[in-house]
């Protein structure tokens, strides 16, 4: 697919780093080193502008090197850009360590994956079906890991435990 780009910046075109990358890396564009004190955040620029062909949208995600090594996340994460919009792609990072994170200019500081969308139509309902799950939200689904093979599935050598 291709996609319009305009480039203010000095740095390379977001660029996938392998040939099974889902996301592209983005660069900082900065005049200036800028620090991002603990729990501050920031909108950093990039330089970048795009034109997204409708049914499509750019998600900004963290990069996990960063959020490791660093603690530097994104604030609204995945950041959305909708296909009307025209304006310079920032990034909201925000520090969440206890140490004083600087963002050098070229730095890789999010990656953006397109992805298509579809548009829903609302359908006006008095109920909803039922569900084995029903209401239950935030956590009624378990914290343990899925249930593993049942012991009748471990005796038949079906699973190697």
């Amino acid at each position: 697919m291709k996609v319009q780009i305009v480039n203010k910046s000095h740095h390379p075109l977001p660029r996938y780093q392998t040939v099974m990358s889902a996301g592209m890396d983005i660069n900082a564009y900065l005049s200036e080193p800028l620090e991002i004190k603990p729990m501050e955040r920031k909108l950093i620029p990039t330089g970048l502008f795009i034109a997204l062909p409708k049914g499509y949208e750019a998600q900004l995600r963290p990069r996990s090197g960063l959020a490791i090594k660093h603690g530097i996340t994104l604030l609204n994460t995945p950041g959305t850009i909708d296909a009307d919009y025209r304006g310079e792609i920032g990034v909201i990072l925000i520090n969440l360590s206890t140490e004083t994170f600087v963002v050098n200019d070229g730095e890789r500081i999010c990656q953006m994956v397109i992805t298509s969308h579809d548009q829903v139509v609302w359908e006006l309902q008095d109920s909803l079906s039922e569900t084995a799950r029903g209401a239950g939200g935030f956590g009624h689904t378990g914290s343990t890991s899925p249930p593993g093979p049942s012991p009748k599935e471990r005796e038949g050598g079906r699973f190697k435990i």
